[in-house]
């Protein structure tokens, strides 16, 4: 699971809820502290087990180049409700989740951020052709399923959840499995207290059938490539996810720029977030300034 270091929402910085046909959405909007945003906005979308506190350490240094940015929770995820159809937890679901998003927040086109799981489902997003969109962020995130201990992890997480997954049996998960985990990593009791809380307020139809499309989600990277649509292919370089030359390989197959960051591993966005957010807003800038790129 990912953690962040720090709760403290920086200044410019403030929860809030976007309401969509398919539900509220909770989120972390992040503005200038002086200024407006001039250039185009940016949603932020987590992986799998993730939440919009991923992405806390990025947000106001990405808001203070001159932009909005909106950090979400999937719905099902932390404090966004889960779907009344719990079918709808597909990746083409959860990606025209996404788009209901980008309409409600009615800023114009967006840059278009996805870690780890979240990078498959902002693929759907752009593949659905839903919205208007300037450029597509895959961090940490591959061309299909995910393998190794990863896939392990999510097969046996929806195994102990069951046919049936509950809260009451989530929590049980936690105590018999998961508590020790994050109580090994060391972390402030807040953070631990976080990690304890996101997990329980899952919704766990969510959790399983994510987990299914995690270990089973198909390789799409030649249609993305089609759409011609700016791409940034981001990730650490000691990435135990998708492996390095995997996401290598995806990135010059989609003609995307890549961008590998020194000393992380697979959540940039916490373990390196001012090397993270000076790439996606140097990315962001090129795209609205295509010949700047060129």
């Amino acid at each position: 699971m990912s953690t962040p270091r720090f709760l403290d929402l920086p200044p410019g910085v403030r929860r809030t809820d976007i309401p969509t046909p398919l539900g509220t959405v909770a989120a972390l909007s992040a503005v200038p502290t002086a200024g407006g945003c001039e250039l185009q906005p940016a949603v932020l979308v987590p992986g799998y087990t993730g939440s919009k506190e991923d992405f806390i350490a990025l947000l106001q240094t990405l808001a203070q180049a001159g932009r909005c940015v909106t950090a979400i929770d999937l719905p099902g995820q932390y404090e966004s409700p889960g779907l009344a159809d719990p079918a709808l937890y597909t990746l083409g679901g959860l990606g025209s989740a996404v788009a209901e998003v980008i309409v409600a927040l009615d800023q114009g086109p967006v840059h278009l951020t996805g870690h780890s799981f979240g990078g498959l489902v902002c693929r759907d997003t752009v593949l659905a052709d839903q919205v208007p969109l300037i450029s597509l962020t895959l961090m940490s995130s591959g061309p299909a399923a995910v393998g190794g201990d990863r896939a392990t992890d999510a097969r046996n997480l929806a195994a102990v959840l069951g046919e049936e997954p509950t809260g009451e049996r989530l929590r049980e998960i936690w105590t018999q499995h998961l508590d020790a985990l994050a109580r090994g990593k060391g972390v402030p009791e807040e953070i631990y207290a976080f990690l304890r809380d996101r997990m329980l307020a899952n919704d766990p139809h969510a959790l399983t059938r994510m987990a299914g499309t995690l270990v089973s989600a198909p390789d799409r990277t030649l249609e993305l490539a089609a759409t011609g649509l700016p791409t940034l292919v981001l990730y650490g370089e000691n990435d135990d996810a998708w492996p390095p030359e995997v996401q290598a390989a995806m990135a010059k197959d989609l003609g995307a720029r890549r961008v590998v960051v020194p000393g992380a591993a697979h959540s940039p966005n916490v373990e390196a977030p001012e090397t993270t957010a000076g790439a996606l807003t140097a990315f962001w800038n090129a795209a609205e300034t295509p010949e700047r790129a060129a």
